[in-house]
């Protein structure tokens, strides 16, 4: 286990000395500076978690050498130290970014407590930015397409607005990423940004999970609850496949885009909410307001802001970008070893229909990382869905006699067999069941080739 490392930083040696004592005896990695200078160079070279700073010292004193070191990209927690300490020097020491404040002579208690709570809050920060990465890694937009910049065109002329959006396009396209990111660049930012998946929720409970209820307005309600919009107060509500509301939900919806309030099932008192709202659906809305399962006054109220997400047959170009950038996500987040696709495997991804869109892909790259037994994924490492899902080798051929028709549909099948396999020869022959040389003559009767047909 690696022991915690502190810098002590004290002009007066017998200080140094006697808190070392104390935290070597506590299992801690200690080192020591008599002057700010020292303590920056020991900073910079060996950056510990944890800085004892003396405040008054020759040259630089201890609240100069707390403004340098705060400006470090990875700065330490600081406990600053004194014997002749003031309320005012305390509350300067705190607005510099120290952790805590103690006065000589040091108790051995009250350092080892410090020492715990600053450590503690050490490896909070650090956690809490590990999962800022990883948050925002999830959430980025991956791709330069001409379809993806258009979305993103569109995002940074909306998010500033309080303006309503509604975001249209197939299951696995991107829709709450696109709501976030609209969430996360407008003046609510610091707001909530709450996710409703109005499909997922039963209809006889949507109402309450949507508008909250109170205490016996319903069979089952023992206590108050605070429905979504009043979560989402001074922020961002996001409706997940709107379309599936019921009449009833879209009607309370609607009041609460043009009045601005909510009223709880079973209260006959309305609240006042500040909420953006964007709404996301994989349906055809206007041929549902044909069919009068959604209201149109509801759809302009939030279809201000339409924005749609193209399915990924439309960016193609982005797909060894959005493969790239999933490899390196589940290579940090799950502790997989980063691999590589070969040319011919992200060929096939490149041109494979993939009706689940982005959400298909990330799943079949984590399956084949996990799954492939070496460095380099090939075809033969992926689904057979992707592997076979090319048209058959004769569904194109066009021939004159039943001569050509055979050796173009056999050299067709042989040039898909070796692309699945990854030109690999022996491999092949196994696959199609002949003999390895008889493969190496047929290669050479139709002019097969990795150059030209790969």
């Amino acid at each position: 286990m690696v022991k915690p490392r502190i810098l002590v930083v004290d002009d007066e040696e017998p200080i140094r000395k006697t808190l070392r004592m104390t935290l070597e005896y506590e299992g801690y990695d200690v080192s020591e500076a008599s002057s700010g200078s020292e303590a920056l160079e020991k900073i910079d070279k060996e950056p510990p978690e944890l800085v004892f700073l003396d405040i008054k010292m020759p040259g630089m004193d201890g609240l100069e050498v707390l403004e340098e070191v705060r400006e470090r990209t990875t700065a330490p927690q600081v406990v600053m130290i004194s014997g002749h300490g003031t309320v005012d020097t305390a509350v300067q020491a705190t607005k510099l970014g120290a952790f805590d404040f103690i006065e000589k002579p040091l108790e051995t208690e009250r350092v080892l407590l410090a020492v715990r709570n600053a450590l503690e809050r050490k490896e909070l920060q650090e956690e809490v930015g590990r999962l800022r990465v990883r948050f925002e890694r999830r959430y980025q937009m991956v791709g330069t397409s001409d379809a993806i910049d258009g979305v993103r065109e569109a995002i940074a002329r909306s998010a500033p607005t309080n303006a309503t959006v509604l975001i249209m396009g197939e299951s696995g396209t991107g829709k709450e990423l696109v709501a976030r990111a609209i969430h996360g660049n407008s003046n609510r930012t610091r707001g909530p940004f709450v996710q409703v998946n109005c499909a997922a929720i039963p209809e006889d409970l949507i109402e309450s999970e949507l508008f909250g209820h109170e205490k016996g307005s319903f069979t089952g309600a023992t206590s108050k609850q605070i429905g979504k919009f009043e979560q989402a107060n001074r922020g961002t509500i996001f409706l997940d496949e709107v379309g599936d509301m019921s009449a009833r939900t879209q009607a309370k919806v609607l009041r609460v885009l043009q009045e601005g309030e909510v009223e709880r099932v079973g209260s006959q008192q309305t609240i006042k909410v500040d909420v953006r709202v964007i709404a996301a659906t994989n349906k055809d809305l206007k041929k549902e307001i044909e069919e009068g399962s959604f209201r149109e006054d509801l759809f302009f109220r939030l279809s201000v802001i339409p924005i749609r997400t193209p399915p990924l047959r439309e960016r193609q170009s982005d797909i060894e970008a959005l493969v790239e950038h999933f490899v390196a996500s589940f290579a940090a987040e799950d502790n997989l070893r980063k691999k590589h696709f070969s040319p011919q495997a992200m060929e096939r991804l490149i041109h494979h229909s993939w009706n689940g869109n982005v959400r298909e892909l990330r799943n079949t790259v984590e399956r084949v990382l996990i799954m492939a037994p070496g460095d380099t994924i090939d075809v033969v490492d992926l689904p057979e869905s992707i592997r076979f899902s090319q048209e058959s080798p004769t569904s194109q051929v066009e021939a004159n006699t039943l001569k050509e028709f055979k050796e173009t549909s056999e050299r067709a099948f042989l040039v898909q067999k070796l692309r699945d396999n990854g030109w690999n020869i022996s491999q092949t022959a196994q696959v199609i069941g002949t003999p390895r040389s008889n493969l190496y003559k047929k290669l050479e009767q139709y002019k097969i080739s990795q150059e030209s047909d790969g």
